[in-house]
């Protein structure tokens, strides 16, 4: 299968990872528009509207800068059908039984459905990841956060006052509680099938 080629749209993705103030405004004045209409054709407000597009730009951001994120179609189609997919979900959530879907605006680019998907996926895992690590004792939360932020183990344990050996023995069990809570949790099966 050949290499799939970048879109000139990654331009969007770059700039939304720079914190580009041109590059978000364009965003905001080129694409907001058709999802803010989309959701309040169906049965969403203006606010509502708001709060999808905020938390798709953040997921945006954290798969670009996590996962090195290839936009390889246009960055319009991407980016409505990451919003729409995360208001279905949120109408989903406030289980209202009579929505009415305007199918009219959607898109039938493969790459964009795909990209849509793993965005939204990743989106969710990083959802269950976090609650799950609220879940976990203070020192777990502690520990994991500093090695998060600290790359060296000896650094992690001068800084939270313990010995090396404690730390990388704390952070096993700590990592350990978390994937189990993850496991254990419904929605794993739900994102891995």
């Amino acid at each position: 299968m050949s290499e799939k080629k970048i879109h000139e749209d990654q331009k969007y993705i770059d700039g939304l990872l720079k914190n580009n103030s041109f590059i978000i405004q364009a965003i905001y004045d080129k694409f907001v528009p058709k999802v803010i209409n989309y959701i309040k054709q169906n049965s969403g407000s203006i606010d509502q509207a708001q709060d999808v597009v905020q938390d798709t730009l953040i997921t945006l951001y954290n798969q670009a800068s996590q996962k090195k994120l290839q936009l390889t179609c246009p960055f319009d189609a991407y980016f409505f059908l990451l919003c729409k997919r995360k208001w279905l979900n949120e109408l989903k959530k406030l289980s209202l039984k009579e929505v009415t879907i305007n199918e009219e605006v959607l898109y039938k680019d493969d790459d964009a459905q795909e990209l849509a998907f793993e965005t939204s996926l990743f989106g969710e895992k990083q959802a269950l990841f976090t609650e799950m690590f609220q879940k976990l004792g203070t020192a777990c939360k502690e520990l994991l956060t500093a090695t998060f932020k600290i790359k060296s183990m000896e650094e992690v344990a001068t800084s939270l006052g313990v010995t090396y050996a404690y730390a990388r023995k704390k952070k096993s069990l700590c990592i350990g509680k978390l994937t189990e809570l993850v496991q254990e949790s419904p929605k794993f099966n739900q994102l891995n099938n």
